[in-house]
């Protein structure tokens, strides 16, 4: 395969700035259709993004012989049905996150792959990102010493709206898996994972204490790995406006990286002092990584984010929201 041709399902919100423009702006790469259930939204977004062909049925676009490669950029609970659609069809996967509502349906896509050889990749576009492989090489190169704990906090204010919270198919957990979390939390753990390597164990708990929609909106965990490293997490979406936070911490034997998830700075504090370095993300955030599927759908690179990883992911996010 010389040029991957793309064709997105769900051509919606995600797709507008942080992928969908990326395409054709990489080496043999290019978006070729577009598809949304609705016909008038899915014709506007050809048009605007200078896309030869839409369709408004999944099957078409998979149908469509110019199409190699599918990015699926549905609500979650669609992402299983789609990629074994895409798998069926001989097709390159690529699947936003979460890749899908929970680690059953995660591990039945990763059964797909591993039977049918199909090349799938998960977006956690953030481990292709400079100021998160910043991060990595950070730790590394020792820069902190020993890690030893590592401390996240994602406070949020939660829209009091209850008509808004209905339309927001993200706190509908039948679409999304959950709430919030299910929409953050993948990208803050799954870098955990990249870090830090094979956990050992996780658990947590969840619970919906403002009630403003179906989700729950408290979470809290803990992820042991294998490597001793301790991750403590605490998702909150109903906190005062004042109050919101974003911020990691990693603490070892000799300093402390801070950063946050959607920021643009790390800070280093060590024996050697405290400093601050500033980053400028991508203008579509997701184009590193889509460079990096690109060279993998060729067979010129590795996977960048194996469905595999996404399974371990799922079941630590289970272990945080399912038990309580």
């Amino acid at each position: 395969m010389t040029k991957i041709n793309w064709g997105i399902i769900g051509c919606g919100n995600v797709t507008e700035k942080k992928s969908g423009q990326a395409y054709n702006k990489i080496e043999d790469s290019k978006l070729v259709a577009v598809m949304r259930r609705d016909a008038a939204k899915a014709a506007d977004y050809a048009q605007r993004h200078h896309v030869g062909k839409w369709y408004n049925d999944a099957e078409e676009l998979l149908n469509d012989p110019e199409v190699n490669a599918v990015s699926i950029a549905t609500p979650p609970a669609s992402h299983l049905e789609y990629a074994l659609r895409a798998i069926k069809k001989g097709l390159n996967i690529y699947v936003e996150k979460p890749v899908t509502r929970n680690a059953q349906e995660a591990q039945e896509m990763a059964d797909a792959v591993r039977e049918s050889g199909a090349k799938l990749t998960v977006a956690h576009y953030r481990r292709a990102l400079p100021m998160f492989l910043h991060v990595k090489s950070l730790i590394d190169s020792n820069a902190v010493g020993d890690i030893r704990t590592v401390q996240i906090r994602m406070w949020k204010y939660q829209n009091p709206d209850p008509q808004a919270n209905v339309d927001n198919w993200r706190l509908q957990p039948e679409f999304s898996g959950g709430g919030y979390f299910h929409d953050l939390a993948p990208h803050q753990l799954d870098l955990m994972l990249y870090y830090f390597g094979e956990p050992a164990n996780s658990s947590g708990y969840s619970l919906n204490q403002g009630g403003f929609s179906p989700a729950d909106d408290h979470v809290c965990g803990q992820i042991v790995f294998k490597n001793k490293v301790v991750v403590n997490g605490s998702w909150c979406f109903n906190v005062a406006p004042s109050e919101a936070v974003d911020s990691c911490e990693i603490i070892g034997t000799k300093g402390k990286i801070t950063f946050p998830f959607f920021g643009t700075f790390v800070t280093l504090k060590n024996e050697n002092g405290e400093e601050t370095e500033n980053f400028t993300h991508p203008e579509h955030i997701q184009q590193p990584m889509i460079t990096k599927i690109v060279q993998y759908f060729k067979g010129e690179g590795p996977n960048p984010c194996t469905i595999d990883e996404a399974v371990v992911l799922m079941k630590i996010m289970d272990s945080f929201t399912i038990f309580k």
